[in-house]
């Protein structure tokens, strides 16, 4: 499981012209998920998510996570994040898990940061034609791989 972390401003997910979800200050959070994901990637991608500390404390330090600044966190779905552009110029999504198994797993990661936040969690609309924009905070973007824990 991989996700994509961006501090932000502000991010919001727009689906066929309309507002979908939107968040003020906190961190935009893409998610693709592989088929041999499961629930321990979930718990430790997280516990990581939730501890970063990416945001500025009194003295301009990257010193605090999403909650000791009263972030939001909007979670989306995407399944190119596992794209191998290995061959060719045409990038394969064959390691992104299918909906059958990505979907359950997804709802799953929302639901533990939801708990682990103690509110709701903003979304993008999982498998939708979503246009997301946002205001990238530093800016600040963030790779992190279950699979690969450095």
């Amino acid at each position: 499981m991989r996700l994509l972390i961006q501090r932000v401003r502000r991010a919001a997910v727009e689906i066929g012209g309309e507002e979908f979800s939107c968040i003020g200050q906190g961190l935009l959070v893409f998610v693709g998920i592989e088929a041999a994901d499961g629930d321990e990637d979930i718990e430790w991608l997280v516990k990581k998510l939730l501890g970063l500390r990416i945001f500025d404390d009194e003295q301009g330090v990257m010193n605090l996570d999403v909650r000791q600044v009263e972030g939001e966190v909007l979670v989306v779905s995407q399944f190119t994040l596992h794209a191998s552009t290995k061959k060719g110029n045409r990038p394969s999504y064959i390691r992104s898990a299918p909906e059958a198994v990505s979907r359950p797993l997804y709802e799953r990661f929302v639901a533990k940061v939801e708990a682990e936040l103690g509110r709701r969690v903003p979304t993008g609309e999982f498998g939708a034609d979503m246009q997301v924009s946002l205001v990238n905070d530093g800016p600040v973007t963030i790779w992190i791989d279950s699979k690969n824990k450095e």
